[in-house]
């Protein structure tokens, strides 16, 4: 496997994860910023490694299949680290980071198996996706400063902003089941035998 620029920052992205677990622990008054800075820092990879893979065709199935985990291990660690530190109506918080996670579960699984089928043109990110993330990045890079910013409440904004990403999220999930629903409702794309192979029971 030939290791390309884009792959290297899609493992860096991979590497800062623990490195945000580290930060949020740490007892001191500049944790939150140094969260805030891995964050978009992961972030950043993120828009380069696309970027160089298409300006330079540095492209690669690893790195196809890589770019996608590390953004998904990212967020679900981040939002995981928040839910156990809110404070105020902590149960619709969870619900919300369940919400957002199970949807990366289940449109990961949905895309995986459309391509088996052909059929991965169907369920491409679509506009809802897109907005989707913006706001969910958003709220997490909010919610990991939580410091209030004078009179800003830093802290509730991110809140409303992954309140937000969590209703877009559902619209996603719907948007993307329906476009795959008559593909999945095809008995031709289903075993003929009627059986699952064993690591589906």
């Amino acid at each position: 496997m030939q290791m390309t620029v884009p792959t290297m920052l899609t493992l860096l992205r991979i590497a800062l994860v623990p490195v945000l677990v580290v930060f949020f622990y740490l007892p001191y008054h500049w944790s939150n910023m140094a969260c805030v800075i891995t964050f978009v820092l992961a972030a950043v990879t993120d828009i380069a490694d696309g970027y160089i893979a298409r300006k330079t065709g540095q492209t690669s199935s690893f790195g196809a299949f890589l770019d996608p985990v590390a953004d998904k291990i990212m967020v679900s660690t981040a939002l995981v680290l928040l839910v156990q530190r809110q404070e105020t109506y902590q149960a619709v918080f969870a619900i919300a980071a369940a919400i957002i996670i199970g949807r990366e579960i289940t449109i990961s699984a949905l895309r995986e198996w459309m391509s088996e089928v052909g059929e991965r043109a169907l369920v491409n990110v679509s506009w809802v996706g897109k907005l989707k993330t913006g706001f969910q990045m958003t709220a997490i890079g909010f919610l990991l400063y939580r410091d209030n910013m004078g009179w800003i409440p830093i802290a509730l904004i991110g809140e409303i902003l992954l309140y937000t990403a969590a209703a877009l999220t559902l619209w996603s999930m719907w948007t993307y089941l329906q476009s795959a629903w008559p593909v999945i409702s095809d008995m031709r794309h289903h075993r003929a035998d009627g059986n699952l192979p064993e690591d589906e029971k």
